[in-house]
């Protein structure tokens, strides 16, 4: 498998590209290849361009989840004129609208707008992307210290309800040596990623992650997941997006963390 960073917060160091508050990966499994979200604006269009990326080759995107830093990408991306619709995988709930305090922080279009231009397969359950490569829809909540606290609201139906961000999903390849986790914002807990990515491939062997952890300031919350890192021996984690330096810092002083930035590419 080979992942390119194409956005992310931080750009890595010589390499000329754009950063923004926002996750985009591209990402090969053999001779497939997709984007795992795709940003907050035009800028990973213009990333993909200069990393010689051709977006057009591309049919299928998954959505990490349904904030519009990881989905407001797709405003740009649909505009680009193609011979074949894009085959989205989400779980249902990224398309619903969503706010915080107000302000709209939800995907750029409605489920109808959506299935009229896509083929859409949403699902709270595993599917396959590629042969190697699996979507594991709804993240149980099962670690005791990753409670699950409300970001904003959620519209179900005629209501506006706290979001708890039951959409929130990651991606987990399995390969000969094992399996390796990618997350867009690890609303649903990174250790509980990581529990439910080894149930779903039934393999225990975690050799690494990469993505947002959601972590801003380092607490009990902190302290335990790198116990959860050490205990499971995880060597190789890449935390970005919407992990502080703080927070990297601590986990670097226990486990070496990788540096993540726009043009960081990953092969395992």
């Amino acid at each position: 498998m080979r992942l390119k960073v194409i956005v992310d917060n931080n750009t890595i160091i010589d390499e000329y590209y754009w950063g923004e508050p926002g996750v985009c990966y591209y990402i090969e499994d053999g001779e497939e290849a997709f984007l795992f979200d795709v940003g907050y604006s035009d800028l990973f269009i213009k990333n993909a361009t200069a990393m010689n990326i051709d977006l057009n080759k591309i049919n299928t995107l998954v959505l990490s989840h349904g904030h519009d830093d990881h989905t407001r990408g797709l405003k740009s991306l649909l505009d680009i004129k193609r011979k074949q619709p894009f085959h989205i995988i989400a779980h249902p709930d990224a398309l619903n609208y969503k706010e915080y305090n107000g302000l709209k922080i939800s995907i750029p279009f409605t489920r109808t707008e959506l299935a009229e231009s896509c083929q859409l397969k949403l699902t709270r359950t595993p599917v396959k992307v590629t042969e190697n490569i699996t979507f594991l829809g709804e993240i149980p909540r099962v670690i005791d210290f990753e409670k699950a606290e409300p970001i904003g609201k959620q519209q179900v139906g005629d209501e506006l309800t706290d979001d708890y961000l039951l959409d929130d999903s990651a991606l987990v390849y399995q390969g000969e040596a094992g399996i390796f986790i990618i997350t867009g914002c690890s609303h649903s807990g990174i250790c509980n990623i990581i529990e439910y990515a080894k149930a779903v491939t039934g393999d225990q062997r975690v050799r690494g992650v990469i993505g947002g952890f959601h972590l801003f300031e380092v607490n009990d919350r902190v302290v335990q997941t790198i116990d959860y890192f050490k205990n499971h021996q995880i060597e190789q984690i890449y935390p970005c997006h919407c992990t502080t330096f703080a927070v990297k810092a601590a986990i670097h002083s226990h486990i070496p963390v990788g540096e993540v930035g726009v043009g960081l590419e990953l092969y395992w």
